[in-house]
């Protein structure tokens, strides 16, 4: 059953609850539905009211019971269904008309997927709330494309950013982001939603200290079937990624870990 065309409308009778429902933010990994929790498949399988994301994985959603209302409320890059207040308020809504909401996201919920504030807006209008955290999007995209995000040799930590491109006051777009920080060797970097950005994330690293020839790449719709990895270097991956057609949902990997990834990918290969 489907809200799409009018996520607003409910029974007027649900509308006087005598008490709040409950809101479960739930993260769906990063596509994959076999990498879904337990708790989480269980909590799907059970859903009266879901609201998802547009990145969450096509085998997770079929998981939602055809008798729940289900309501898509995905953000991608210049398409919003219903801006970031507009799903606060329209969760508040459904949960103080009584309603057991399941708010359905990629990755977790609170890495970069805007959960914090969705919890934050929850607890102040004190609305009762869980959250079931998920795999997150960078640990998906590195273990089935083999790069690891730690390794003794290579990182002893992991940076993670996201690379949305904002209208500076000139007119230009810029990346407001700690360049000299992420520039720091034995480490991992991990830019979201980079792809629009990358030339621009390549230049500003090589800017601020790291080399050229730093292994970089870039991994396309990580877990799921038509996953692919681009792989190349702060100097080449730019062109790679054009010439190869690179298009979001990917994530951007910086370090000397993405050298790993062929041997460990074509290992992965001969398991498989």
């Amino acid at each position: 059953m489907s809200l799409l065309h009018d996520p607003l409308h409910f029974d007027a009778a649900t509308l006087h609850a005598a008490r709040p429902g409950r809101v479960t933010l739930v993260g769906a990994g990063p596509g994959d539905p076999e990498l879904l929790t337990v708790k989480a498949a269980r909590l799907i399988g059970g859903a009266k009211v879901v609201l998802h994301d547009a990145l969450v994985g096509r085998g997770v959603l079929e998981l939602i019971p055809r008798t729940a209302h289900r309501i898509d409320v995905g953000k991608r890059s210049g398409h919003h269904k219903l801006s970031q207040d507009g799903i606060i308020e329209l969760m508040i809504r459904l949960a103080r008309s009584g309603h057991e909401l399941l708010r359905l996201k990629g990755g977790d919920p609170y890495v970069f997927g805007r959960g914090g504030e969705e919890a934050q807006a929850l607890a102040e209008a004190g609305i009762p709330f869980e959250v079931v955290p998920g795999v997150s999007a960078a640990q998906g995209a590195g273990a089935c494309a083999g790069i690891p995000l730690t390794h003794r040799d290579h990182a002893t930590e992991v940076v993670c950013v996201t690379g949305h491109l904002r209208d500076g006051p000139d007119g230009t777009r810029t990346l407001d982001l700690d360049w000299p920080r992420l520039a720091r060797p034995q480490q991992t970097v991990v830019v979201y939603m980079g792809v629009a950005a990358l030339p621009l994330i390549c230049e500003r690293l090589i800017a601020h200290g790291l080399s050229a020839d730093t292994p970089a790449a870039l991994v396309e719709r990580a877990t799921l079937p038509e996953q692919r990895c681009v792989a190349g270097t702060l100097e080449t991956l730019p062109a790679l990624a054009l010439v190869q057609a690179v298009k979001p949902p990917a994530l951007l990997v910086v370090g000397t870990v993405v050298s790993l990834q062929p041997v460990l990918a074509r290992a992965m290969a001969l398991a498989a």
